[in-house]
This record gives structure tokens, sequence and C-alpha cells, in this order.
């Protein structure tokens, strides 16, 4: 897997990314996409397969809701050696290796899925799928290395939207399989992903390139670790996208034990919520963009906040209009948090890089290599967050047959994280920051009080987008 690398990449150099760089950086996006796209299908398999098991399987709705978490948590722990696979191995290089052991876990499922086969074998094979979550953070970090800071929040946003949007579309699969087969036949499911899978690693060793200048970087990891905004960014990203990776594995399940809808009518529901909050993902990294990412971010926790009630509304009174509105509302709001979270990510080590005394190229590589290192810690503990709404589901719901304790759970959450997000980076600081971290936070957000040196005078610069 020598692959091809390119050894000059300069993606701030405006000359340079307007001859070259832009060409380059759209068509490994391109393929990047596609890749993700085929690995968050995998990921979120059992979302769907747990619709086709019937009584006839004999595993109950927590131990369904069990499967789904199980394919949550390794897909989350997977995302941290996947991210710093792309300095180990180059990005084209990872997507390939990585697509092809999609193969595994979509082969095993296909092996497997009838009834009779022993709970133990499920448990195993859902956590096989969890290496399709691990496509997110090489790629995501791959990208981000790609381009200039001032198209990141659009670049990742689009990267990641097409990766996310991988969940509505493997549940519109089986959608169309119960709709057309029945529910006895999961492997037809299967069957479509298994040659996706071999598309998506050919175009990735045919169209994708590595990048020399982010090879073995192995200090970047270390100092992301220890970065304090890394932890930071991890417990909103859990608020973000930890719902709506929780939130689509768990809808359709949702629909059918509290709601009483037949397979048919569950997955008729399933795919709109994944596939709005996949689609506005993008828009949050553009609105991040113009606006700045923490204005989004808060923005964006509150009206969580707000249709969380509505969920827990309609739980009560057991409305299931009501219920769709509310938690549909909430899968296109974490989508949008996805993308200005994200976007936030580059901006804040961009400035801290400034903070540090580092002027021009040379703080720009620094935050292209801290923001690219911390975003597979940030997207694994982001994850972590499903698995946390998933068993908050299993609890609920064998406690007391409903969900709405688990929303109350969440809506507490969301009100953490808002929190949050106005004390580290909205909150108007009164006096200049003693510490680097502080005058990062001032700098990186734009605030006209406080702070001083390089890194405020940056945000002056054209081009420079706000956390």
């Amino acid at each position: 897997m020598g692959g091809r690398w390119i050894e000059r990449w300069e993606p701030e150099d405006e000359t340079f990314w307007r001859e070259e760089g832009e060409r380059i950086a759209r068509r490994n996006l391109l393929f990047s996409v596609l890749s993700e796209h085929i690995g968050f299908s995998v990921w979120s398999l059992w979302s769907v397969m747990v619709l086709f098991m019937g009584p006839q399987y004999g595993v109950d709705p927590a131990g369904k809701f069990f499967l789904i978490a199980t394919a949550t948590f390794v897909g989350a722990l997977i995302r941290i050696p996947y991210t710093f696979a792309v300095a180990r191995f180059g990005g084209r290089n990872w997507t390939v290796f990585s697509a092809l052991l999609l193969l595994l876990p979509a082969g095993f499922a296909f092996a497997v899925m009838e009834p009779g086969t022993s709970y133990t074998t499920f448990v195993l094979v859902a956590a096989l799928t969890g290496v399709g979550g691990g496509n997110f953070a090489s790629s995501m970090t791959n990208i981000n290395a790609f381009f200039p800071l001032r198209k990141k929040g659009w670049a990742l946003g689009l990267n990641a939207g097409g990766g996310n949007i991988g969940v509505p579309v493997v549940q519109l699969v089986g959608l169309l399989v119960i709709g057309t087969a029945g529910a006895m036949h999961p492997r037809i499911v299967l069957g479509v992903y298994l040659p996706l899978i071999v598309v998506a690693a050919v175009c990735a060793a045919l169209f994708m390139d590595n990048l020399a200048p982010v090879r073995n970087d192995t200090g970047a990891a270390k100092e992301a670790v220890q970065a304090r905004h890394t932890w930071i960014m991890a417990f909103l990203y859990v608020g973000t996208f930890g719902s709506f990776i929780g939130y689509s594995f768990a809808f359709g399940l949702v629909l059918q034990t509290q709601f009483g809808r037949t397979p048919l009518q569950a997955a008729s529901l399933t795919f709109v919520g994944p596939l709005l909050g996949s689609l506005i993902r993008p828009i949050g990294g553009s609105l991040a963009d113009r606006h700045g990412g923490a204005r989004i971010t808060l923005g964006t926790f509150v009206a969580m906040a707000a249709a969380t009630g509505v969920v827990i509304y309609a739980s009560v009174v057991e409305s299931l209009a009501v219920f769709l509105v509310g938690f549909i509302g909430l899968f296109v709001l974490s989508g949008l948090g996805n993308g200005s979270t994200y976007k936030m990510i580059p901006a804040i080590f961009l400035a801290q890089g400034h903070r540090k005394g580092l002027s021009g190229e040379a703080a720009e590589a620094y935050g292209r290599r801290l923001s690219g290192a911390s975003m597979g810690l940030i997207g694994a503990v982001g994850a972590l967050g499903g698995l946390g709404i998933n068993l908050a589901f299993r609890q609920s719901f064998q406690t007391a047959g409903t969900g709405t304790g688990a929303f109350v759970a969440f809506l507490a959450f969301y009100a953490a994280c808002t929190v949050v997000t106005w004390a580290v980076y909205l909150r108007r600081p009164t006096a200049v920051p003693e510490t680097a971290e502080g005058a990062t936070e001032a700098a990186a957000e734009g605030t006209t009080a406080g702070g001083t040196g390089a890194a405020v005078d940056e945000r002056t610069r054209p081009g420079y987008a706000k956390v």
C-alpha cells in the first residue's frame, strides 16, 4: 500500500490553493465521503436488523437495545486508533484498508442473520460492525489536513454529513426490503452492501492521495490529549453527535416498543430524522464559518432542550404525532450542532498557535496538526454519547416501560452543554486573560474585551474564522 504521496501541501497559500490544491482537495473529499458513507451504513446496520427480529428470534426489547449499544460502543472506541492511522499509513492507504475491513461485519451478519442463532453470536457480530464507526474519525482527520481554515467548516460539514447520511440510507434499504420481500429476508439488505464496500475501496485506491506533511506526527496526539479544549469540545460533541447517532440507532425500536408500531410502520418513519440531520450538517458548518461556531452551538443546545421538552410531553400524553415532531426536531438540531462544533475545533487550535508566538504558516500548521489529532478523540467521546442514549433507553424501558425517564436525563444534559458553551467560548472576559488558553478563547471567539497580542490581532486577518 505504498500509494501516491503529495510532498508539498500548503492550502493556506492562496496561489497554491487556486492553481492546484483546491482541485486535489475536492477530489479526495468526494471519495472520502463515499467510504465514510458506507462505513456509517455498516455501523448502523443493527438499527435495521433489529426490525427484522420478530418473536421467532427470542430477543426482547432490552436485548435489542443492547445489540445497538454494543455496536455504538465499539464504534466509539475504535475511532481513537483510526485517527492516528492517517498519520501512520497515509489517508488514501488507510481509507482503502478501512473500507475493505467492512466486508467482515457485513459478511458475518449475512451468515448469522436467522432464527436459532444464539444471542451471544448476535452480540459478537454487532460488536464487529463497530469498525464502521471508525471510518468517520480517519476520514475527518484526513480531510481536515486538505482544506484551508476558511473552508474547513464547509468541507468538514460536507464530509461528515455525507457520511452521516449512510444511517438513513441503510434504513431506507431496510424499509424497501420489508415493504417488498417482507420481514423474513434481512440478508437482502446485506447483499446490497457487500458489493458497495468493494466499490468504495477501489475508488479510494484509484482517486485519493496521501499527504506527506502529516505523516508520522505522533507528537500531535500527545499534545491533543493534554489540551483541555480537546476534552471540552468532546463534552459538547457528546451532546450533538452522541444525540444524532444514539437517536438514529434507537428511533425505530422506540417506535415499536413505546408506540406499538409494526416493523414496516417503524421502518417507514425511522429514516426521516437521520436523513434531515445529515443533510443539515454542512449548513451548520457554513453558518459557523459565517457567524462563529460557538454562537450556533449555543443556540442549538437551547433549541434541543426545548425539543426534548416537547418529546417528554408527547411521551406522557402518548401522542405519536407530537412525539414525531419533537424527535425529528432533535435530529435536525443535532445535525446542525454537529457541523458547528466541528468547525470550532480548527479555529480554537489556530488561535492557540498564535498565542504560543507562532505566526503565518507555522501557526496554521500547528492548528492543522492539533485539530486533526484532537478530532479522533473528540469523535470517540462524542460517539460514546450514543452508547449512553441507548443504555438510558434500555434502562428506562426495563423499569418503566416508557422512554420518558431517559428523555428527562437528556434534557438535563443539554442544559449542562448550554452552560459550558456559554461559559468557555462566549462569556466576555472582564480582564486580560492570564493564561494561554484564556487568551485562546477570547481571540478565537473574536471578543472585544480582554486579550492582547498576536492571537487577538489574528481575528482581523481576511478569511479568519471565529470559534
